[in-house]
């Protein structure tokens, strides 16, 4: 009896003694930090950061079987970054669906190095030794880099996130009408025809209704361009006569310059001429008829007299000379007239 009554006391002292123990070990392993990951979540607003120095980035969505095998790969990569001298992070293309239209992440998981703002797109496994030997025997530097409009930091791709972001964004809202408000798939899909619809014609509105007014600016704007043209090509029209009338005015002062002094030289040569006549004539008379010692003075030295008569004046060239200065007058009559 007694050792019948002892067994169920034992046994409660022992159920006792366990739960005291479970309780005084509980709160010590709870207080127990879990481990932090060396993996770096990566956002719209922090991605920059993989514009410096060497990085390794996974593209992961949380439904993605393919995704969750290699997390542990991934991890271990990570803790060994120090080592390796590189940088991991990932991205959730589920919270940050811009990032993932920045990067054009078509399949999942999606694996990208960074070296100095210079990206590539790992296709081998996730695996921690693959990974490793990618970094340590660079890899990388075989393969094509994703440049111009394909790099994740040009315009181009910027606008392609700004359209993932979008479709992110109704995504979201068509899960909010769906699963939190119980609202039909149909009815969302019909909500967002006609939002689509309603926003095609408020912007078609405000083109129809602004575009004009723009229209006649640039009309009015063109036209007094074309003013501004037309005052200037008349300035330089009026400038252009005004010297082209000037120009003639100088060429006929200048010709009559000219004139005047062809009609000094002119009458000092007919003074000239006739001055010339007159001492001829003059000369002539002065010789007078000749004497009787002119005759014997022929007869002894015939050949003196020749040469004293070819010097006398011939009455005939004297008649010459007066012709063509009676002709040189008539002509400056004319010009005068």
């Amino acid at each position: 009896m007694a050792g019948g009554r002892c067994g169920p006391q034992l046994t409660a002292l022992l159920a006792a003694w366990v739960a005291a123990v479970a309780a005084t070990a509980g709160p010590e392993q709870a207080a127990l930090p879990a481990e932090q990951s060396r993996v770096q979540p990566m956002t719209a607003s922090n991605w920059t950061l993989v514009m410096e120095g060497e990085w390794m980035l996974k593209f992961y969505a949380p439904w993605c079987p393919s995704c969750q095998q290699t997390d542990s790969e991934w991890e271990t990569f990570a803790k060994n970054g120090e080592m390796l001298q590189i940088s991991v992070g990932k991205v959730d293309v589920i919270q940050e669906p811009g990032l993932s239209g920045r990067f054009f992440v078509t399949t999942l998981p999606a694996f990208f190095h960074a070296k100095d703002g210079i990206f590539r797109r790992y296709r081998g496994p996730g695996i921690f030794e693959d990974l490793q030997n990618y970094i340590l025997e660079k890899k990388w530097q075989s393969v094509e880099p994703l440049t111009g409009w394909k790099s994740p930091a040009s315009l181009t791709m910027s606008g392609m996130a700004g359209l993932f972001s979008i479709s992110g964004k109704i995504w979201h809202l068509h899960n909010y009408f769906t699963v939190t408000l119980g609202i039909p798939a149909w009815c969302s899909y019909v909500f967002f025809v006609i939002a689509t619809l309603v926003f095609g014609l408020f912007m078609g509105l405000r083109i129809f209704l602004f575009l004009p007014s723009t229209e006649q600016n640039g009309r009015s704007e063109e036209a007094h361009r074309a003013e501004q043209l037309q005052d200037a090509e008349e300035e330089k029209d009026d400038s252009n006569e005004e010297e082209n009338k000037d120009s003639l005015v100088d060429d006929e002062e200048e010709k009559e310059d000219l004139g005047d002094e062809d009609e000094a030289e002119e009458e000092e040569e007919d003074d000239n001429l006739a001055a010339g006549v007159d001492e001829e004539r003059s000369e002539a008379n002065d010789q007078g008829p000749p004497g009787e010692d002119s005759v014997t003075r022929e007869e002894v030295e015939p050949e003196e007299a020749e040469e004293g008569i070819s010097e006398k004046p011939c009455p005939a060239d004297t008649e010459v000379v007066e012709d063509s200065l009676r002709q040189r007058k008539s002509q400056h009559a004319d010009k005068g007239l």
